[in-house]
């Protein structure tokens, strides 16, 4: 395909001058040319990546080839200054199919979805507007589950858009959607892990095999119950911590990103129940939560206990289920109040699930210098 952008020269005054200093030919028009070859029909695929640096014709080729795509987008309303982001998504989605596809994006934080977009983080609104983004592309039909990010992550800093992109990916693959990302930087590929990529700067268009996304390695730490501060306004239950807490917190090179309390559970005898685990906003959608948990809980098992979890969060509940690692013990449903069971209080007004984990221990010495916070 060939790629043509011509624009008239106005020969102001400080434009003749400008082609005195530099020996720049007189014109009156600017004309700018790529051929364009990009066999993209000919495997199926998800995930397109046009990349380059700037001046290199990335938005100028992305607009001829998927010029239908951008129109739609550019049409969708602007959010609502004065209502919650969940209001901006298409009529017929439930909320439960918003907290989901939210989540998938690795916005994961219920207080914050209940705010308009000016009062969100730049992580938070480049993360919303890619949810709905996808939940047009899944919900309208003249949209052909297709969509395309220009700028993608130009916004946000480079840890921001490697965790986002290697979220997204994920969404996108298993939401069946295509998606096609131009963008500037070139750190996001082994994160967004795309099937094609176009570099109009070099003309060269390379399909590409799945590979793993870059490995985040974590050490955890048990810590004072003072690092809840950093975790609490995150938090989707209460922002309090029980006095008895015993906490952990991944780090990912010398930032926390994770915090998980625990407490002993009443019933049954000699057991631990997870109390409060949360991920910092810049670092969910890639299971980092998760994977924290099943961490303490496998050092509570490898110290003798059994251990237990109750959550309302349907993406946590999700995650559950499919682990390996925990099994159902309750299905949602609200439970019965006893004064006994204080701390499952909230389970009297809302669906949550009881799950038990099951997957293996820690090294117990591990586990005891763990605890012992050495």
């Amino acid at each position: 395909m060939l790629v043509e952008v011509a624009s008239a020269i106005v020969r102001s005054p400080r434009v003749m001058q400008i082609e005195g200093m530099f020996d720049l030919p007189a014109a009156t028009e600017s004309r700018l040319q790529w051929e364009a070859t990009l066999p993209i029909e000919d495997r199926p695929w998800h995930i397109g990546l046009i990349v380059g640096p700037s001046g290199c014709g990335k938005s100028t080729v992305t607009r001829a080839l998927f010029g239908r795509q951008m129109d739609r987008q550019i049409r969708l309303p602007d959010w609502d200054r004065a209502r919650a982001i969940v209001d901006a998504f298409p009529e017929g989605m439930s909320i439960k199919e918003i907290v989901s596809l939210l989540s998938s994006v690795g916005f994961s934080s219920p207080p914050a979805w209940r705010r308009p977009f000016q009062f969100l983080s730049t992580g938070e609104q480049f993360r919303a507007s890619l949810a709905r983004l996808m939940a047009y592309a899944e919900h309208s039909p003249n949209w052909d589950r297709f969509f395309v990010v220009d700028e993608f992550t130009s916004v946000v800093d480079r840890t921001v858009a490697r965790i986002a992109s290697a979220a997204l990916a994920k969404a996108v693959r298993r939401r069946q959607l295509r998606l096609v990302a131009v963008t500037c930087h070139e750190d996001v590929e082994e994160w967004l892990q795309p099937d094609w990529v176009y570099r109009p700067a070099s003309n060269v268009f390379d399909w590409r095999r799945l590979r793993r996304r870059p490995a985040i390695v974590l050490e955890v730490r048990r810590v004072h119950r003072s690092a809840w501060q950093l975790f609490r306004t995150h938090h989707y239950l209460s922002h309090d911590l029980a006095r008895s807490a015993v906490c952990f917190v991944a780090f990912w090179g010398e930032q926390a990103v994770a915090f998980s309390a625990w407490l002993q559970a009443l019933t049954p005898a000699r057991c631990k129940r997870e109390h409060r685990t949360v991920t910092l906003p810049d670092f969910q959608g890639v299971g980092i939560g998760h994977r924290l948990a099943d961490f303490c809980a496998a050092l509570w098992k490898a110290l003798g206990y059994r251990v237990r979890s109750t959550t309302a969060h349907p993406g946590y509940i999700a995650a559950r289920q499919r682990s390996p690692n925990w099994q159902l013990v309750r299905s949602p449903s609200l439970v019965r109040f006893n004064p006994r069971d204080a701390h499952i209080r909230h389970a009297v007004t809302r669906l949550t699930s009881g799950f038990e984990y099951i997957g293996p221990p820690l090294d117990r010495g591990l586990a005891e210098r763990l605890l012992a916070g050495a």
